[in-house]
């Protein structure tokens, strides 16, 4: 599928305007999503309807903190969100970030997958400057829409200067994230965005913005492929056979995740699936369903994560299956395939 991305609005004049006026100017990247969705009259649902442009006018209140580019790169719900996407998406952000006028990025996105997006860019755009993702739970039809909200306070998050050297940010609720901890844990509320153990990182309040931490575990991988390499998630569950994993390898996949159990343990037939995907020489990552904690190479019976461990395979640490996968493509697309080499990574 052809991507196409259209600038509206002159970017010079817009600096140039800014600096006139001393604010900074902030590029907005619309995406789609159902913060860019209104009810279809036809179809009776949401669908795919309004623009950057359109989003912008509904926040008039956000001129008093800077001057916005729209970027439309695309209207589609997060659900068609992939790696040549994301891979458009990074472009991008760092061609924004890289223009010293520029102080910071905001992203709108469906909230399907946010959370892998928001990982994705913060692992592969490498700048101090703020990336600020934003998305909506309620279509822009509603009469309680919440993407205006959320627009607002990303601009406010982006020229705080507070905001820097945080990597990418998730800002919806009044509430921000960091991109490595947070998820999706409510199919219609609000406040669906949280991140387990960890928390917010800080918060949007009427007078300021307000940061509690920073996240301290990032690295950044470039991007030195224009394709990134097939990586599947297999879910384990009681009475799993392995066969979706082997299937996976049998039809191509260059690396594997394991949606293991508990502390990252599986079955038998699970486990010799994962034997016979490293046999193939293709690199097994072990993460968790659960939503708190790390994936350990602690339990001993077969299956156990030590001996899924010691047969080759890669513990995720604390990322979550999605998340983990990411990480994985992003390492073998550099060339890191060794157990060793890859555990590092995730060890970070």
């Amino acid at each position: 599928m052809k991507l196409k991305a259209t600038v509206l609005g002159v970017a010079l004049a817009a600096a140039s305007t800014a600096f006139a006026q001393n604010k900074p100017v902030i590029q907005f990247i619309a995406t789609g999503g159902t913060i860019a969705m209104k009810i279809d009259p036809v179809k009776k649902a949401p669908v795919p309807a309004i623009s950057g442009d359109d989003l912008l006018a509904t926040v008039p209140d956000i001129g008093k903190y800077a001057t916005i580019e729209v970027n439309n790169l695309s209207n589609v719900p997060s659900d068609y969100m992939d790696p040549p996407r994301w891979i458009q998406l990074t472009k991008a952000v760092q061609t924004a970030l890289a223009r010293p006028e520029v102080s910071g990025v905001i992203v709108s996105h469906g909230t399907d997958t946010l959370e892998e997006t928001a990982y994705w860019l913060d692992l592969t755009v490498n700048s101090s400057k703020p990336v600020v993702l934003i998305g909506a739970q309620r279509n822009a039809s509603s009469a309680d829409f919440d993407g205006p909200r959320n627009l607002l306070n990303a601009a406010r998050i982006a020229v705080d200067a507070q905001s820097k050297d945080k990597g990418v940010m998730l800002a919806m609720n009044n509430q921000i994230n960091a991109a490595r901890y947070v998820t999706k844990t409510h199919t219609g509320n609000v406040e669906t965005f949280n991140s387990g153990d960890f928390g917010f990182i800080g918060e949007v309040y009427p007078d300021r913005v307000t940061y509690a931490s920073a996240p301290m575990r990032r690295q950044h991988i470039a991007i030195s492929a224009d394709k990134m390499p097939a990586v599947e998630i297999v879910a384990m569950y009681g009475g799993a056979d392995g066969m979706a994993l082997r299937s996976a390898v049998d039809r191509g996949a260059k690396g594997i995740v394991v949606q293991a159990l508990g502390m990252g343990n599986m079955n038998e037939p699970m486990y010799e699936a994962v034997r016979y995907a490293l046999s193939k020489k293709v690199p097994v990552v072990v993460s968790t369903r659960v939503h708190n904690g790390r994936v350990l190479p602690s339990y001993g019976f077969v299956g156990g994560g030590k001996t899924t461990f010691d047969a080759g395979a890669v513990m995720a640490d604390d990322l979550k299956p999605a998340k983990a996968r990411i990480l994985l493509m992003l390492l073998l697309q550099s060339g890191v395939t060794s157990q060793a080499d890859l555990q590092a990574a995730f060890n970070k």
